[in-house]
């Protein structure tokens, strides 16, 4: 049996430990290719400089940041079977910056010794499915090499992320603005903003951080365009939230209201498509970014062929642990552990995890719903059980520490469902700390 893992980002990393762990359990496990356009493994997390096109050509995966530090608590996606104390030989705070974090990833799939299952420099082209041999054809392009093959596959798992092609709409007068425009994939350093007005456009989490860092790294004014309404938090006297932008002429932003501000800078924090350009319509997802997702069973089994599988693609409060939890389910389901059943039953799964999402009222339900589905998960296999309910309770403080002071929430520390230690405060208070480099985040 030949198993294809497209992306070597956290969900994909996690699917090759889950069955790295089953071989090191005496289990016959079976060939694990893994496909990354990337030179390296990490995904978003591999941080890069350039923007729009790579060394190769190819569309630029990292929509990470300098200075980006995690915008929640670390306690929520710790790996059940490498805690960060494991790691770091000590307790850290909890909020790591991007270089911490990806120190931390690393460790593990170091530890588990998978980096041989990688191909990198190798994008995949094209997948398809033949009815007759019940195999997958992948077709993959070696960068390195500048040559195509293709290779047969009896499984295949997408876990190639779905933040890292963005969302682009076009406004009145962006062909004529007098300024820079980018969308938030392309933000790379809030010192290029510093004494400039700066004008966001969007209320997700990308608006709410790169506003922060604007602030941290001395923009002159930051000002946030809302469709639906204002994030509502008590944010710093240079920081305004207005209605929906309607267009701008020379450097004028002109809002729903009325209202119009003289910007320097407009960023784009509108979100990121589900994009699969390998796949042929009836093996490719296409949903919204939500907690259940259209089309998967149990949110990782492509209705249409239970074959394939899709890891991480869902709206996230927890990561990397429900990473884990899909990976190692998925493993257990091609091991034949797992019983997958027909597609009726498959296809009415996720009508029952839509209608179980809609039902919740507000941003706590959401939490326990994606709680919950990693319960069920784990229950389910052999993966670390850890208290679910505590990460729960670490996001309801994270989500009221941002209300009470949403430029001071990093500065708290929660307890490690994993170790159950405390995590360490940090040295430096968050708006202070400008340096993100892993040595100065964990000097003494």
């Amino acid at each position: 049996m030949r198993v294809a893992v497209i992306g070597a980002g956290p969900s994909a990393l996690a699917q090759l430990r889950a069955f790295q762990s089953a071989a090191q359990k005496g289990e016959e496990i079976p060939e694990v290719v893994c496909f990354e356009k990337q030179s390296d493994w990490g995904g978003l997390w591999n941080y890069t400089w350039r923007t729009g096109l790579d060394e190769f050509g190819e569309p630029v995966h990292c929509s990470m940041y300098r200075y980006l530090w995690t915008n929640g608590p670390k306690e929520g996606l710790e790996f059940a079977d490498y805690s960060f104390e494991e790691h770091f030989g000590k307790q850290i705070a909890s909020y790591p910056p991007r270089a911490v974090m990806v120190d931390y990833i690393e460790g593990r799939v170091k530890k588990a010794g998978v980096r041989d299952w990688i191909r990198f420099c190798s994008p995949v082209r094209w997948v398809a499915y033949d009815e007759g041999s019940g195999l997958f054809t992948v077709t993959v392009h070696d960068l390195l090499k500048d040559t195509v093959y293709t290779e047969t596959f009896d499984h295949v798992i997408i876990a190639s992320g779905h933040f890292s092609v963005p969302n682009v709409p076009e406004y009145p007068g962006f062909g004529s603005f007098n300024g820079r425009i980018l969308h938030a994939h392309d933000f790379r350093d809030a010192r290029e903003f510093a004494g400039r007005d700066v004008l966001l456009i969007g209320t997700s989490y990308s608006a709410e951080d790169i506003g922060s860092q604007l602030w941290k790294y001395g923009a002159k004014s930051i000002t946030v365009s809302h469709r639906t309404g204002p994030m509502g938090y008590a944010w710093p006297d240079n920081w305004q939230e207005v209605p929906l932008l309607q267009g701008v002429e020379g450097n004028t932003a002109t809002f729903a209201d009325g209202s119009s501000r003289q910007v320097d800078a407009i960023i784009l924090c509108t979100g990121y498509k589900h994009h699969f350009p390998f796949l042929p319509d009836d093996l490719r997802l296409k949903t919204a970014n939500r907690l259940a997702i259209a089309d998967l069973y149990k949110g990782v089994v492509w209705v249409k062929n239970p074959k394939l599988f899709y890891l991480g693609m869902q709206d996230q409060w927890f990561t990397f642990n429900m990473f884990d939890a899909q990976a190692w389910w998925v493993r257990d389901a091609i091991l034949g552990k797992i019983a997958i059943p027909g597609e009726a039953e498959r296809a009415a799964d996720v009508v029952l995890r839509i209608a179980g999402e809609d039902a919740g009222k507000d941003s706590h339900d959401a939490i326990h719903y994606q709680g919950d589905y990693v319960k069920e998960l784990i229950a389910e296999t052999d993966y670390p059980s850890f208290d679910v309910d505590g990460a729960c309770e670490a996001f309801f403080e994270w989500k009221d520490h941002k209300v009470k002071d949403i430029m001071a929430f990093r500065n708290h520390s929660y307890r490690s469902v994993m170790t159950g230690t405390m995590a360490e405060p940090h040295h430096t208070p968050w708006k202070d700390a400008l340096d993100d480099s892993l040595e100065a985040y964990l000097r003494d």
